[in-house]
C-alpha cells in the first residue's frame, strides 16, 4: 500500500495584523525512510552542544518561549542544522502565498485558499492518485485552514484516501520542515518588498545571501 503524509503549516492570520498570509503543504512519501536522517540531525545537535528541542522558527528568531535566554549565535546554529537536515530531506512542497490588502476578509481568504489548493490537486492528481491514503496533519491551528483544507480535498480527492491526523509540530520533524519554509517563503515576500527587520538580516544576511544560500536550496523540492 503506498502511502503519502501532508503536513500543512501557515504564517499569518486571517485578521489585520500581518500583510501575507502563507500557507505551505508539504508532502513526504512513506516509503522513503526519514529515520537516518533525523539520526544524524540529532547526532549533530549533540557534538556542537545544542538542545534537542522541536524546531518553531519565529520563537527561535526572536528568543522566546524553548528559546528564550538563549544566545543568537546557538539559535543560528540550531537553525541551519535544521536546514542541512530538511536539504536532504525526501520530500516536496509547495506554498501559496496571499497579500492580505488584495481580499476582503477572512471568508474571502478562506475562499481562495479553497480554490488555490483545489487548482494544485487537480494540477497534480496524476501523481497524487497514485497513493492509497494521503494521511494530512494539521494542528488546526486555525480554523480558516481547516476548513479550506477539508473542503478542498474532500472535493478533489477520494474521501476514503484521505486520513486526518493532529500535526502537532512539537511530534513531527516534518511539521517543523514546513514552519521554517513558511518562514523562508515568508522572508522572499519580505525582502523583494524591502520590509524586513533587522532579525531578519541577521539570520539570512542580505537578500542576495538569502537568495543563494537559503531560497535557491530549499526551492529544489517545490512541487
Amino acid at each position: 500500500m503506498l502511502e503519502a503524509s501532508l503536513f500543512v503549516d501557515e504564517s499569518g492570520e486571517s485578521g489585520t495584523q500581518s500583510k501575507y498570509y502563507l500557507l505551505t503543504l508539504v508532502l513526504h512519501e512513506q516509503l522513503d525512510d526519514i529515520s537516518q536522517i533525523i539520526d544524524l540531525y540529532e547526532s549533530d545537535l549533540r557534538a556542537k552542544g545544542l538542545p534537542n528541542i522541536p524546531l518553531h522558527t519565529s520563537p527561535l528568531m526572536y528568543s522566546k518561549d524553548d528559546y528564550a535566554g538563549m544566545d543568537i549565535q546557538s539559535r543560528k546554529r540550531l537553525l541551519q542544522s535544521f536546514f542541512t537536515m530538511l536539504q536532504h530531506m525526501p520530500i516536496k512542497y509547495h506554498t501559496f502565498s496571499y497579500k492580505k490588502s488584495e481580499l476582503r476578509n477572512g471568508a474571502a481568504l478562506e475562499a481562495k485558499m479553497k480554490r488555490d489548493v483545489v487548482n494544485f490537486i487537480f494540477d497534480n492528481l496524476d501523481y497524487l492518485q497514485k497513493f492509497d491514503k494521503v494521511k494530512v496533519y494539521y494542528d488546526d491551528g486555525q480554523q480558516v485552514v481547516t476548513k479550506a483544507l477539508h473542503d478542498a480535498i474532500e472535493y478533489a480527492l477520494s474521501t476514503e484516501a484521505v486520513m486526518y491526523k493532529d500535526g502537532s509540530p512539537k511530534d513531527y520533524r516534518l511539521a517543523q520542515a514546513a514552519d521554517l519554509i513558511c518562514t523562508l517563503e515568508l522572508a522572499a515576500l519580505r525582502f523583494e518588498a524591502n520590509q524586513t527587520a533587522k532579525t531578519y538580516d541577521r539570520f539570512f544576511g542580505t537578500y542576495g545571501y538569502f537568495k543563494k544560500n537559503w531560497l535557491k536550496k530549499i526551492r529544489k523540492k517545490l512541487l
